[in-house]
């Protein structure tokens, strides 16, 4: 059963909305689904940044609410007092003058008879409560596949779209799994059971809770191939592909190279008709670890011949995502040199900006958020390119110190070096402790790992499609010691 809670008052769908559909599928999928397979997931609780909850779902026996409210609790505890280690001791970021977020709070909480599952994505709590022999990376990996349906689906999952859709959120609550079990995760598969939400189904719901739902089991339910709708048609078939890789590195003052990687998704928007198969050639496919792919990938082609075969899902999807360990030489395509000196009660500060290896793209989107001691009262900046930004009150990116934050459009290598210059005054004598500098930047048409697309090969259909393919390189945790 699902129940949705909207101004205080209980919408309860019951079973018996699916039932006689639901009940033939199970008859047809009992002998794919072994006996011996844990439980996975019990209930779901989707909970708002209040605390309060937004919908549950309840796939065996019902999980009283009180599980949420046990849930803030601990997690308020953490807040108060932070995280220790086994041996008692609070961690690093323990300390006296540490600020604990919601991100902060460790992904599972041990209670006497549950373990408390949870993922925080944009400001919502997906709260699983489970036993405690069920696997927990099961579970989160189930949780992000219906978030990812959801946001598929509606675009914005937010409390707001949520309460808006909410026979649809129902509905595929429903449908992705039976009894504890996945059943059908694949938007392509889903799109032709539950219809996306249009103005003119929210009219028909209103009438009918059960109205956007198909009459018939499609095709592709019971498919090998499930990911992909059969019958598609394009007049023009197009198939796009974007490497997108994040920077994750941290950064000596001097340049030196503590720690460099970059992880990468490669996303595809398929515009192809009837059941084409695909053959992807990367020229550099070694450079690649912990490589994940969509289902629909054949990984015994991958681990035999490096080469991805595979029939597409419909739209966009992610086709696989991986990770690469970047050498210590290393050139990163920004360089940032900062210098900091103390002069009793302030200090001056000079932080200069090198562009270097990419290939000739332009830099975008650069931002260096500069944290500044928390005694400091005034600071007087000038910067030759872009312009910065100093609030002595409102916090940058939750950090509680005050922080300066330097934004420049665009960077060409040929193109002055920004400088950022300036002074500060302090309530007090401060102490050069160190501080870190993060950077944020985006580089089109640039892949930093150097992964490039080889070849694509089309068979089965005898058609010649467009290809297209696209590199973007961006800051993640990009971090400079000063």
């Amino acid at each position: 059963m699902a129940i949705l809670y909207r101004n205080n008052q209980v919408f309860r769908y019951g079973e018996d909305l699916f039932h006689q559909r639901r009940t033939s599928v199970r008859a047809q999928l009992s002998h794919y689904v072994p006996t011996t397979t844990l439980e996975m997931i019990n209930s779901l609780f989707v909970v708002n940044g209040q605390g309060k909850i937004i919908i549950e779902k309840h796939w065996r026996s019902i999980i009283s609410r009180q599980i949420v409210d046990i849930f803030s609790d601990e997690s308020a505890k953490f807040l108060a007092s932070g995280p220790t280690t086994v041996t008692g001791s609070t961690s690093e970021k323990n300390s006296k003058d540490a600020t604990f977020t919601k991100e902060d709070v460790p992904p599972i909480i041990e209670t006497s008879k549950y373990l408390l599952l949870h993922v925080l994505r944009d400001g919502l709590v997906w709260l699983c409560p489970v036993d405690k022999e069920v696997d927990p990376l099961l579970v989160f990996e189930m949780i992000h596949r219906i978030i990812d349906i959801l946001v598929d689906y509606l675009g914005d999952v937010s409390e707001a779209s949520i309460r808006d859709n909410f026979v649809t959120v129902y509905q595929l609550l429903e449908e992705v799994m039976d009894y504890g079990y996945p059943l059908t995760t694949e938007p392509n598969a889903l799109k032709q059971i539950i219809y996306p939400p249009t103005i003119m189904n929210k009219v028909m719901n209103t009438v009918a809770a059960a109205s956007g739902v198909a009459q018939k089991l499609p095709q592709t339910a019971m498919s090998s191939i499930p990911w992909r709708k059969a019958g598609v048609k394009y007049a023009q078939n197009e198939i796009y592909f974007d490497i997108i890789e994040e920077i994750d590195a941290t950064i000596e003052a001097n340049g030196a190279i503590v720690s460099c990687e970059a992880h990468g998704n490669v996303n595809v928007n398929c515009r192809l008709s009837g059941m084409p198969d695909l053959g992807l050639n990367f020229i550099n496919h070694r450079i690649l670890d912990d490589v994940s792919f969509h289902p629909c990938v054949r990984y015994q082609k991958w681990e035999s011949d490096k080469i991805l075969s595979f029939v597409p899902p419909d739209g966009h999807f992610s086709l696989m995502s991986y990770r690469v360990n970047l050498p210590g030489q290393q050139i990163l395509p920004l360089q940032v040199k900062p210098q900091f000196h103390n002069t009793g009660n302030g200090g001056k500060f000079d932080i200069s900006i090198n562009p270097r290896s990419t290939d000739g793209k332009p830099i975008e989107k650069v931002i260096v958020t500069i944290p500044m001691t928390k005694s400091a009262t005034t600071v007087n900046a000038t910067c030759n390119v872009g312009q910065y930004m100093y609030d002595p009150v409102t916090k940058v990116r939750d950090n509680p110190e005050r922080s300066i934050k330097w934004e420049i459009s665009k960077i060409q290598i040929r193109d002055r070096t920004p400088m950022l210059s300036g002074t500060y005054s302090s309530s007090s004598a401060t102490h050069d402790t160190g501080t870190t500098i993060s950077l944020q930047f985006q580089i089109s048409m640039f892949a930093v790992s150097g992964l490039k697309v080889d070849t694509l090969r089309l068979y089965r259909e005898g058609y010649k499609p467009y290809k297209g393919v696209r590199s973007v390189t961006k800051a993640g945790k990009f971090q400079i010691r000063a």
